[in-house]
């Protein structure tokens, strides 16, 4: 088994709704086996800033399916909840990003762990931080890196996610 880390977005109303649902596909998925879910963290966008703001939480889980595997499986429960691509960094009903993998290093056309710029954004490491404690990857723990970003987006605490 291996432990991964699942960042989980929404900024489509019912946001909660739509992280909720994903928590429970992946909590019921046959092959993930959930292990902890962060807080619930309002954050604002990056990128395309003409959007609502996000909801954010980051999960661990602990799978037997490869990393190629694991993203199939998180395309699927995208779609399941209407997850649909027309515009680059916008809105979207749920966006599930494989953060962690391990400690692997995955560098494929369709896949890139750690995920691309996750490890330098707030709303990334804000709620991995909080569930990963002192946890090391690369020689540092999820604070650390938080603390070297500087300035950042902007991360607040929304509540905890009720499944």
């Amino acid at each position: 088994m291996t432990r991964v880390f699942l960042g989980l977005g929404s900024n489509i109303e019912p946001k909660e709704e739509h992280i909720r649902q994903v928590v429970l596909l992946i909590k019921n998925h046959p092959r993930i086996a959930l292990r902890k879910c962060s807080s619930l963290y309002h954050t604002e966008p990056v990128g395309y800033k003409e959007q609502d703001w996000f909801l954010n939480a980051v999960v661990s889980c602990d799978t037997d399916l490869g990393p190629l595997e694991l993203l199939q499986e998180t395309k699927k429960m995208e779609a399941e909840l209407m997850r649909k691509r027309t515009v680059s960094w916008g809105p979207r009903t749920i966006d599930i990003d494989i953060v962690l993998y391990g400690q692997e290093e995955i560098n494929l056309p369709e896949l890139v762990v750690p995920h691309p710029r996750g490890l330098q954004r707030a709303f990334v490491l804000v709620p991995l931080a909080e569930i990963t404690g002192d946890q090391v990857y690369r020689g540092k723990t999820a604070r650390d890196m938080l603390s070297e970003l500087g300035e950042h987006e902007t991360v607040e605490y929304y509540g905890s996610l009720r499944i």
